[in-house]
């Protein structure tokens, strides 16, 4: 016969769940955590000493009350003392951040990225430098609890290595592993593919807030995406889950950097469109990257015919992947981030058009179509989440490591 949970199994989920109430909702008062949590006051009051006492939040008097009688304190998260780096490495920029419990970004460094090699000395040598800055800045009452990295790329979620990233010219390297050495804080680097990681983002943080089912579509080079099915994201058996840049839309189309033709991100992605808007140099070498592609909306806008049909035709495809993921997922909400926005900005027509054509009515009924609500930083956003997870799991246990 199995034991059922112990005593200190129940305060350690029940101690990651007010902070996790604090984290991703913010400051909240005792009587609202009673509430959420179906705790009594007594029980909610031990943990937020607990918490207190540890550094993670602290307790205020409420700022203003509009009832007679003793206030209930408010708990805020300590965003200042509390801290994990987030990193994001795509094809043309590298990015850091030092993001404070409760999500605020606290400092950040960025620096372009030239497309070539993967070179992973070099990349892990700088967003290690971009920490090290960051960290000189900081109060000696500081902890940072942990580190992630959104990647253009499959990874293996047992290790962190990049398994495949053809935009990011990478194959099997053990990027948590170096860039974790690099760091020297004496903590794991997780690692986590940048779609999936934005999809998570938008869904704690942005514009899918409150929202269980959902599709997060980013474009950079490519495309990539996250899904999110019942409020968790599918992250498949090894990790390599949501590469829906590399379904096939147009067979015998376009080659697609894996090795195919046709799929998504060959029909949809940079090169696509800027080689339909006549973009693309003698040799392919010719302006590119997101000015790129804002450069042809914008044509477009302006009554560039030219424009408009490369973005009608990238629209159409785009449209269809959309269709095919409404049909087998029945999102409630599909986001469009990185190039993307701006992509789905100038063709939203062709894409609703397809949508309509090819969506089963059903599914597509009370399908929402938005843009991404946290831009750019949504993969950085996401890196975060994915270092404070575990310390929201096991708060006392995860400090206790990093501190002692």
């Amino acid at each position: 016969m199995r034991a059922g949970p112990s005593q200190e199994d129940i305060r350690r989920h029940n101690l990651g769940a007010l902070l996790r109430h604090v984290h991703l909702g913010g400051p909240i008062s005792r009587a609202e955590l009673t509430t959420r949590m179906g705790l009594n006051r007594s029980t909610i009051m031990a943990l937020t000493s607990d918490l207190t006492a540890a550094g993670l939040v602290r307790e205020e008097l409420p700022r203003e009350t509009g009832r007679a009688g003793r206030p209930s304190l408010v708990v805020r998260p300590e965003s200042s003392r509390v801290y994990v780096f987030a990193f994001d490495v795509g094809p043309d920029r590298l990015a850091a951040a030092r993001v404070g419990l409760g999500g605020a970004i606290l400092d950040r460094r960025e620096a372009a990225r030239e497309r070539g090699p993967f070179r992973l000395e070099e990349l892990a040598g700088a967003l290690a430098g971009f920490a090290r800055q960051m960290r000189r800045k900081t109060r000696d009452d500081t902890v940072c609890v942990g580190a992630a990295a959104a990647v253009s790329g499959g990874v293996r979620k047992s290790d962190g290595v990049i398994r495949f990233g053809p935009n990011l010219r990478a194959d099997e390297v053990p990027f948590g592993e170096e860039l974790g050495r690099r760091l020297g804080l004496g903590l794991p680097v997780t690692v986590g593919n940048d779609a999936n990681l934005a999809a998570l983002a938008e869904h704690s943080r942005g514009v899918g807030l409150g929202v269980r089912d959902l599709i997060y579509l980013h474009g950079d080079v490519g495309i990539g995406g996250g899904i999110i099915a019942g409020g968790h994201l599918l992250g498949g058996h090894d990790g390599y889950g949501g590469e829906v840049g590399h379904m096939v839309v147009n067979p015998g189309g376009r080659a697609c950097g894996c090795g195919s033709s046709g799929c998504l991100e060959a029909e949809v992605g940079e090169r696509a469109l800027l080689e339909a808007a006549g973009r693309l140099g003698r040799h392919g070498a010719a302006q590119h990257g997101r000015d790129a592609v804002r450069a042809v909306v914008d044509a477009a806008d302006r009554g560039d015919i030219v424009a408009q049909e490369a973005l009608g035709r990238v629209g159409d495809w785009l449209g269809l992947g959309v269709a095919n993921l409404v049909n087998i997922f029945n999102p409630k909400m599909v986001i469009f981030g990185g190039m993307l926005r701006e992509v789905y900005l100038g063709s939203a027509a062709q894409v609703r058009s397809r949508l309509a054509l090819h969506a089963m009515a059903p599914q597509r009924e009370k399908l929402r179509l938005r843009t991404s609500a946290l831009a750019d930083d949504a993969t950085l956003v996401g890196a975060a989440e994915l270092a404070f997870a575990h310390v929201l799991a096991d708060p006392l246990e995860a400090l206790a490591r990093v501190s002692g």
